[in-house]
């Protein structure tokens, strides 16, 4: 699977274990930190993500910030992305297969690298399950973003 992976400094450490980890079995797309700098912000590199998952460039996404939220939230202002907050297995799985996530938020320092490889590898082996009550769902979402635009 081609998947992006992105993080501020709050989750740097975690994004480079993580991409690590994962280039043995994926082709990982890393838009950075390129390094730890303090002085960064977590929509300089989710943002790119983001329209790399909206526009299919790859098939999901990795973001990790300090806590997980402002990733999450920034990842959220793209449309075509579906970014939540993950930290338990249920919800890893539950939101690819019922919403279609397509990009998991991770907090740094909020969960370990153990933790979060387990949550990576649930959202990563998830599938969305395209059942009519999902996909009549899924076009309000695309609705709620179609009218975010005008």
């Amino acid at each position: 699977m081609r998947m992006g992976l992105a993080a501020d400094h709050g989750g740097f450490e975690l994004k480079e274990w993580l991409r690590e980890r994962l280039s043995d079995e994926h082709d990982v797309v890393d838009y950075g930190a390129s390094e730890l700098d303090p002085t960064d912000d977590y929509p300089d590199f989710v943002e790119p993500l983001a329209r790399a998952v909206a526009a299919g460039e790859v098939e999901r996404g990795i973001v990790v910030c300090g806590s997980g939220v402002g990733a999450c939230v920034a990842a959220n202002k793209v449309a075509g992305v579906r970014a939540a907050l993950i930290t338990d297995a249920f919800s890893a799985h539950q939101g690819v297969e019922d919403d279609d996530m397509n990009v998991i938020c991770l907090g740094g320092r909020v969960i370990g690298p153990e933790l979060a490889w387990h949550l990576v590898r649930t959202f990563l082996a998830a599938r969305y399950r395209a059942l009519p009550r999902f996909e009549r769902r899924l076009e309000k979402v695309r609705a709620l973003e179609r009218r975010s635009e005008r």
